[in-house]
């Protein structure tokens, strides 16, 4: 399987390199085209022609060579390894985006020399949250900027639709989204008794329920968003981001700071060992974690563990790396795990993706000593 999906790879980069090879003959061609206006149009004309013999659209076309000239020209190991087929066309894509997004020449060097080792054990969902994460800690000021003037541009929009249906669209921060998520998610999986509505109608009608009541909430919503933060971030040193555990989204640390100022929030802080993460090495009787300790695990892996599976540990059962009761209830055995992939492992289909934090290296021991006859110390 792996050397089909290698080979389909390779293939796509002979056709989009053949492609840029039409295109740029074609640029070079009509260079000397008089007027200027038959110029434009012939050259207009060169996409609907690789469309034609392709089978994608127009605009397609005008996004697959904007990407592959991004990589080729800006990323030569990134394209040296689709042209060999270690990474194939999607993953060009989202790494010409985030060319696009970095604003430093010395970035897009860094990337370059990072991206193909990561992109080549991942799925393309995994490499879209580190590409994501990538721009935010390189260019944390610049991603800042970005992220304070899109916040100014937050709205709210109705389209009505066919069959007296329409959509409710909302651009807000990432943070406040998951905190609105969060709350759906929590409250529509609570039904009353004889309630027959699936969790997607629930989740529809609680949020029209909150935007058409009058009265205000009896109480803030208890939902549970997690984030880290680096130490010097949080101090006010720098400017930086607080990431979501599941990787999913980013906000300007100062935005957190923000809401934890109002005194609406109660905030669980967790500081990490930075070789043994031992912050959840407490052991507990039974097969069954504590509730905070299942909140602190979901909020260490983000997502479920199972290869490549991006569902958010909050929606995970919590499950022992070596099973109970030979394994003990402690935060290096337990992590999230999908309902479907908790089965797949049950079943012995599935192993975990993550090890075991790494043991902390020996300590080094110096013995010290009083040479007794020249009375000097030495090691």
């Amino acid at each position: 399987m792996t050397d089909f999906a290698r080979e389909r790879a390779r293939s796509e980069a002979r056709e989009v390199a053949a492609m840029l090879r039409f295109h740029d003959a074609e640029i070079a061609r009509t260079a000397a085209i008089e007027p200027p206006m038959r110029r434009q149009v012939e050259r207009a004309v060169i996409p609907m022609t690789i469309g034609e013999a392709t089978g994608f659209s127009e605009g397609q076309i005008h996004h697959l060579l904007s990407n592959a000239r991004t990589v080729r020209d800006r990323a030569p190991f990134a394209w040296a390894a689709f042209v060999d087929g270690r990474i194939d066309r999607a993953r060009v894509r989202d790494i010409a985006h985030t060319i696009d997004q970095l604003q430093r020449v010395e970035s897009v060097e860094r990337l370059d020399a990072r991206v193909v080792d990561y992109a080549v054990d991942h799925t393309a969902a995994e490499l879209r949250v580190w590409l994501r994460r990538f721009v935010q800690r390189v260019e944390e000021d610049l991603a800042v900027e970005r992220a304070s003037a899109e916040r100014a541009q937050r709205r709210v929009g109705v389209t009505h639709g066919d069959d007296a249906m329409g959509w409710l669209n909302a651009y807000l921060p990432s943070h406040e989204l998951a905190a609105i998520e969060g709350r759906l998610h929590t409250d529509a999986r609570k039904p009353a008794d004889g309630d027959d509505r699936t969790v997607c109608q629930r989740e529809a009608d609680l949020l029209v329920a909150w935007c058409t009541d009058a009265e205000p909430a009896a109480k803030p919503a208890d939902v549970h968003v997690a984030v880290t933060i680096d130490a010097d971030v949080l101090a006010g040193a720098v400017d930086g981001y607080a990431q979501s555990t599941d990787g999913r989204w980013g906000v300007p640390a100062s935005w957190i700071t923000e809401v934890a100022a109002t005194g609406n929030a109660f905030w669980h802080r967790m500081v990490l060992d930075p070789v043994s993460d031992d912050v959840l090495s407490h052991e507990y009787a039974g097969r069954f974690c504590p509730d905070i300790l299942a909140i602190a695990l979901r909020f260490r892996d983000g997502v479920c563990q199972a290869p490549g599976c991006m569902v958010p540990a909050e929606r995970c059962d919590i499950d022992h790396r070596i099973p109970h009761p030979q394994g003990p209830t402690s935060g290096p055995n337990l992590g999230p795990f999908c309902r479907r992939n908790h089965n797949f492992k049950s079943h012995g289909l599935l192993r975990w993706s993550t090890r075991p934090p790494p043991e902390p290296p020996p300590p080094i021991v110096i013995e010290i000593y009083r040479d007794p006859i020249n009375m000097e110390w030495a090691a």
